[in-house]
């Protein structure tokens, strides 16, 4: 049998495998995504699995994580990142001003430590993602049009598996910020939401494992 290559999920690039047929090889499925963590917060604190600076800005409201007045001081999620991984939650802007920012690939407790996505930004005017700086030259600035509508509780999904930070809201693409050289490692292993004043809800946070293994 003639051996072919095959290039995927769960395979590394050049692996040799024999083919079952003149017509092709023995493809192993994609290894399903596996979830490592999620939270409702269907309780009336914060709890360990997260943590910030400023308990003031960041409580538990009506089954909800609340943020406002935070000025950058965030809540981060304890645990470490898989390496490929997806992260959805939902948000809600409670006022015009919109803000829904959330941090991903972070150190776990300092502000532009990682990538920042950003959707209604500046008074409900700009969607950003940007790299360690959200005020950098080097941040995307796109989705020209969308804009926060108040109340509407919107379902964000995040996603790395390469140099790519991908980012769909409502089961939509909307932005997707190319690296070359993307943050990793343990200075860039945690996830967090964040806020500068504008009063936000967070809820229903699910990680998910996408090279098919828990941490």
């Amino acid at each position: 049998m003639t051996p072919c290559t095959l290039r995927g999920a769960g395979f590394a690039a050049g692996v040799l495998v024999a083919a079952t047929s003149a017509s092709g090889c023995n493809r192993a499925p994609a290894p399903e995504p596996v979830l490592v963590f999620s939270d409702d917060f269907a309780r009336d604190a914060l709890g360990d699995d997260w943590q910030t600076a400023s308990p003031t800005a960041w409580t538990v409201t009506d089954g909800q994580l609340a943020g406002e007045g935070a000025q950058n001081e965030g809540v981060w999620l304890e645990h470490p990142l898989p390496e490929r991984v997806r992260v959805e939650f939902t948000a809600t802007a409670l006022s015009a001003d919109g803000d829904l920012k959330f941090e991903i690939f972070t150190d776990g407790h300092t502000h532009q430590s990682g990538y920042i996505g950003i959707f209604g930004g500046w008074r409900n005017t700009l969607n950003v993602v940007a790299r360690l700086d959200e005020h950098g030259e080097d941040r995307l600035v796109g989705a020209d049009g969308k804009h926060v509508e108040v109340g509407r509780a919107y379902r964000f999904r995040v996603e790395r598996t390469d140099g790519r930070v991908r980012w769909s809201i409502d089961g939509e693409p909307f932005m997707t910020y190319s690296d070359p050289q993307p943050l990793r490692g343990e200075a860039h292993a945690y996830f967090g939401f964040n806020d500068w004043t504008a009063p936000v809800r967070f809820d229903d946070v699910a990680i998910w494992d996408l090279a098919g293994a828990g941490r």
